[in-house]
């Protein structure tokens, strides 16, 4: 009786199979790098939208300071230009703290769960992270005082915590979205996991990481009015006082030289972001 052997070609295939895990992880490194591809096109995109939005602010701030001159308000509102530099100080004080300890925190935390032996905590931290983006940042301000109290310092927590998102979000998504090949073309040539991050998966995703420090900042430098109502201080003071008191050149004197900021910061930011990042990694040299 003849004996009848297993072809060799599905010893083979059952081999080659992934299983339910390997499966997973293919569709989920495959999700991943399409959010980062998403996130660079958007990231694109948002430059493009960005000088757009400049000029658009920078034209609604002279027809508020032409009508300001015609309602013969511009008298009142440099009377107040005292107040206006002691408050900007303060203003742009918790910018650079709040904004500076996002982006040395968030940064590294972005990389950190991008790493291999982080991909099985990774999504459902960034789920968290992504929750956290849904909540109003006056209510993360609110959270901050109740805890804290009333000042500068839950002002600046608050701030942090609003503007860490993205900056996270970001950092992860261009790290996962950086061509495999170009790993494994680094590993081949003997280098470290760590000399591959410091030189294949950072340059590759600076744009990416750029774009979110970016949206953080201008999300930032456009909530901290808002630290007025926790006793933070800054240009707010001048916006809710002026509204309170029904008095236009005092909200003015606020709300100006607010938008004047916020295009100053993405128009430098914009400018480090095409100058800093090196041309083969930068979509927009």
């Amino acid at each position: 009786m003849a004996r009848t052997t297993r072809p060799a070609t599905l010893d083979a295939m059952e081999t080659e199979t992934p299983g339910r895990s390997g499966v997973l992880g293919v569709l989920r490194s495959g999700i991943d790098r399409m959010a980062g591809s998403t996130l660079l096109a958007a990231a694109i995109e948002g430059d493009q939208v960005g000088r757009a939005w400049r000029w658009m602010v920078l034209a609604a701030i002279f027809a508020s300071g032409a009508w300001a001159w015609a309602s013969g308000l511009l008298p009142d509102i440099l009377a107040l230009q005292e107040d206006i530099l002691y408050l900007l100080n303060q203003h742009i004080g918790m910018v650079v703290i709040s904004g500076g300890l996002a982006i040395a925190i968030g940064i590294p935390l972005g990389i950190w769960l991008s790493r291999p032996y982080m991909r099985r905590y990774a999504e459902s931290l960034m789920q968290i992270l992504n929750i956290g983006t849904t909540i109003p940042t006056l209510a993360i301000l609110a959270l901050s005082m109740s805890v804290l109290g009333i000042g500068t310092t839950p002002a600046i927590f608050g701030l942090f915590v609003a503007t860490l998102l993205p900056i996270v979000r970001n950092a992860y998504a261009g790290c996962q979205s950086v061509p495999p090949h170009l790993i494994e073309s680094a590993t081949g040539m003997g280098m470290t996991p760590l000399q591959i991050l410091r030189r294949v998966e950072v340059p590759n995703a600076l744009f990416v990481i750029f774009a979110g420090v970016r949206t953080a900042l201008a999300i930032n430098v456009g909530t901290v009015p808002l630290a007025f109502l926790i006793g933070g201080g800054g240009l707010g003071e001048l916006i809710f006082q002026g509204i309170a008191l029904n008095d236009f050149g005092m909200m003015l004197a606020g709300a100006i030289p607010t938008a004047l900021l916020a295009i100053l910061v993405d128009f430098l930011l914009a400018q480090c972001q095409y100058w800093l990042i090196p041309r083969g990694v930068n979509p927009l040299r």
